[in-house]
């Protein structure tokens, strides 16, 4: 009975990763639907006037010529609109067809009764090649990514698309450009500002400072319209940003006085494309490490204990230890890898029936040291530590009481 407990699969469990995998396509459905709408809005705003005015334009027995002009001008428009519909819907249907495949592949986890059954390792070995194309598309390698998903047939399991406009953003800023970036911003305003994020402002004020690194007359004169025009709106809530960005008219792009010395470094490019990241995933619903290390650095945080990183833990770093440890963390690949993760927090503790301490301070069960005394050949009245080697009289061993 306990065996089928420890064996029985938790979905629930399973799926804490994996929220991301259903969120980013309703948050790309939810924006195309609102950039639908803001485009239906704003073309009907602009034909009822332009209507209006060819009929009252006929009504007046004005030039005919002009009426037609502006009927064609208003199907023209209406073509366009057709065109961006049409591609909102296409797009539209591709992440329903994507979120179709992520449900299936998270339910099939739930008909999935024990851990031993082959279809959990199956499925687990989907899901680690997804944690394994998210890696790759994080750190920028977007070829491999998209070999391995296609190899793997996962194509509509990651996303490729939205990694791949993030890095491309992301290097149009290390590129010292902000057009994409304000652009995409523009595209996100509504949901940039329900995050209260200052994404849009940081890129206005890189090119105030880009005007005014010039030195040039005219270049300050239009930094300080600029100013005005972006970063004057601001002012209650970026006041002290707003202070130091004008006292860079005053000083040239080479001072070594702080703060405009770091105003004018190009560091401030890096910064820039580390904050879009960041908001961009935020926006997004999407981890801001990759799922890979969250996955990893749990699993080694469930199974690290003291003894891992103890220099009398097993006969790999003790010749006088008499025992064997299987355990993976302390194995020569994932040691060092653990040693700076956190312990798990266990609710339950394992201990060996009429457990005794030796005089070293290490507790044992007093069974299975004494068998263990008797198999390396101890003397009567001896008893040897089976992890320090160390030989102690058998009497010495004291009986330890758990409260």
């Amino acid at each position: 009975m306990a065996e089928l407990k420890n064996t029985k699969l938790n979905a629930e469990s399973h799926l804490l990763l994996d929220q991301s995998l259903l969120r980013l396509p309703h948050e790309l459905i939810r924006q195309n639907f609102k950039n639908a709408r803001r485009a239906i809005e704003r073309e009907k705003n602009d034909l009822l006037e332009t209507c209006a005015s060819a009929a009252n334009a006929a009504l007046k027995g004005q030039d005919t010529s002009m009426t037609l002009a502006s009927i064609d001008h208003m199907m023209e428009r209406m073509q366009g609109l057709k065109r961006k519909l049409e591609a909102l819907h296409e797009d539209d249907k591709n992440l329903h067809r994507h979120s179709r495949k992520r449900i299936q592949h998270l339910q099939d986890l739930y008909a999935i009764p024990s851990l031993v059954d082959v279809k959990y390792d199956e499925w687990s070995r989907i899901r680690l090649n997804r944690l394994l194309v998210d890696c790759l598309l994080r750190t920028g390698y977007n070829k491999s990514a998209r070999a391995l998903a296609k190899d793997k047939g996962i194509e509509e399991l990651v996303d490729i698309k939205v990694f791949e406009q993030c890095h491309k953003i992301q290097d149009s800023l290390r590129n010292r450009s902000t057009h994409e970036c304000l652009k995409w911003c523009s595209d996100n305003r509504p949901a940039l500002k329900k995050l209260d994020s200052n994404l849009e402002f940081q890129l206005r004020l890189q090119q105030y400072v880009e005007l005014a690194r010039t030195g040039q007359r005219e270049k300050l004169l239009e930094a300080t319209h600029h100013a005005k025009q972006y970063l004057a709106p601001h002012k209650n809530t970026q006041f002290q940003e707003m202070h130091v960005a004008s006292g860079l008219l005053a000083f040239p792009s080479d001072t070594r006085a702080e703060p405009f010395r770091s105003m004018y470094s190009l560091d401030r490019w890096e910064t820039l494309a580390y904050l879009f990241m960041t908001t961009h995933h935020s926006l997004y619903s999407l981890p801001a490490r990759p799922l890979l290390h969250i996955a990893l650095s749990a699993g080694l945080s469930a199974l690290k204990t003291p003894s891992c990183h103890s220099s009398q833990t097993s006969s790999s770093s003790n010749a006088n230890s008499s025992t064997t440890s299987v355990c993976p963390i302390c194995s020569t690949e994932l040691n060092e890898l653990a040693l700076n993760v956190p312990y798990a927090h266990h609710t339950k503790s394992s201990v060996e029936s009429d457990p005794v301490v030796l005089p070293n301070g290490r507790i044992y069960g007093r069974d299975r040291l004494l068998q263990m005394s008797v198999k390396v050949g101890m003397p009567d009245g001896l008893i040897k530590d089976p992890t320090t080697g160390q030989m102690f009289l058998a009497s010495e061993a004291r009986k330890v009481y758990i409260s």
